[in-house]
């Protein structure tokens, strides 16, 4: 039941949509919105507030869908959302929390559960060995409870935190959101990013305690994982400043975190093996990443964000995006061939093809008019070579 829902919804969200806010060249005919950098806990700044903003902010950088899904745009956080105010406190929190990017870090935690090798279904047709009904029904809540622990909670915190940070990007690129727009207070938003950080850290250290753990593994990882969160968007270090360094952390965060989460609450993390394998994959998801910042590249020039599309320029960008999902991939597929797992390791290459065909004819070609087509094509190829990675390892015996 986990595995099905969180194909069907994985594959409808691309890997990293929401952290990376893109910034566009503000027109002539625009104010730049000063970009406040005030602490969390400071005064509200006049830059924030929707009255000081003159002239309008940029109306034209989100058109509202005209195919009756606005209102469910605006609700899961995506493009083409509903511009209208009138919504309720509960929706608008919900909105901040943006739904459409937890998908992946549920995603994450069930690789991590199937790299485990210890996760029970609730009656497995293929095994007659694993059909014990209440167990399976322990793990299946067990491993929600993780899900939701990593998607609402702590995605949430993420999101929430991030748009906090980026309120004055948002008022040019995203005035809809609902802090530029007014719809939500700062004593609110606040509110929300400490009842989101402090439930996930509880609901971490219950896991801890239901998986048996001697040392809170899970909290750890939630602890280092929000930690990454606030470096990642806000001042002084705000690693989203710098390509390699943003980029890295955004991967790591959809993949390694959750992934580990998983693994940790249904098995160890007592080899190299489970470490070194998520982090390669961070690799990819720095890959990906890359891709969310061709068609940003002369906006972040104006607001100094350095990514690596502004370092390198649009075409040695798009060969270091290719060359970290390709490569990474091989070198799995070769360590998995290398442990005796031979048909996981056909089937990753087999995974890999397509992706290096839609490099080739979208994403080198031109990456700017391209992505979100590249994007669609190739990641679900990607996402599946985790989870059979993720299989071969909890069917290996180390």
């Amino acid at each position: 039941m986990l595995l099905s829902t969180a194909i069907f919804l994985f594959i409808s969200s691309p890997l990293t949509t929401g952290f990376h806010h893109s910034v566009r060249p503000i027109s002539k005919t625009q104010s730049k919105v000063t970009y406040s950098l005030s602490p969390l806990l400071s005064p509200p700044s006049p830059q924030f507030s929707p009255l000081f903003v003159d002239p309008p902010i940029n109306d034209s950088a989100n058109q509202e869908a005209t195919d009756g899904s606005a209102d469910f745009r605006q609700l899961v956080g995506l493009k083409g959302a509903s511009t209208t105010a009138d919504k309720s406190i509960w929706a608008i929190r919900l909105q901040l929390t943006k739904p459409v990017t937890w998908i992946p870090l549920v995603w994450g935690v069930m690789c991590g559960a199937a790299a485990s090798g210890n996760y029970h279904w609730i009656w497995n047709p293929f095994d007659p060995n694993d059909r014990d009904v209440l167990l399976g029904f322990s793990d299946a809540f067990k491993g929600l409870t993780a899900m939701i622990l990593a998607g609402p909670f702590l995605t949430g915190f993420t999101q929430t935190i991030n748009d906090w940070y980026d309120r004055d990007i948002d008022a040019i690129n995203e005035p809809y959101r609902p802090i530029p727009s007014g719809a939500i207070s700062k004593g609110e938003v606040v509110f929300q990013i400490w009842f989101l950080l402090l439930g996930g850290l509880g609901i971490s250290y219950g896991l801890d305690g239901w998986a048996g753990h001697e040392f809170p593994t899970v909290l750890a990882l939630s602890i280092f994982g929000s930690f990454i969160s606030y470096i990642y968007s806000a001042p002084p270090l705000k690693l989203k400043q710098n390509g390699w360094a943003g980029n890295f952390a955004l991967g790591a965060s959809y993949i390694s975190l959750p992934w580990w989460c998983g693994q940790a609450v249904f098995g160890t993390l007592d080899k190299p093996v489970y470490f070194v394998l998520p982090v390669l994959y961070s690799i990819a998801g720095l890959g990906i990443a890359i891709v969310n910042d061709f068609k940003s590249i002369e906006g972040d020039r104006q607001m100094g964000l350095n990514s690596l599309p502004v370092a390198f320029g649009v075409e040695k960008a798009s060969y270091i995006c290719a060359g970290c999902v390709t490569f990474t991939q091989l070198g799995v597929a070769a360590y998995l061939q290398l442990i005796g797992e031979h048909t996981y390791a056909l089937i990753l290459l087999g995974l890999l093809l397509p992706q290096v065909f839609f490099q080739a004819t979208l994403l080198i070609p031109d990456p700017v008019k391209n992505d979100v087509k590249y994007q669609g094509a190739s990641q679900p190829f990607l996402v599946f070579g985790i989870l059979a990675t993720a299989l071969a390892i909890g069917h290996h015996e180390f």
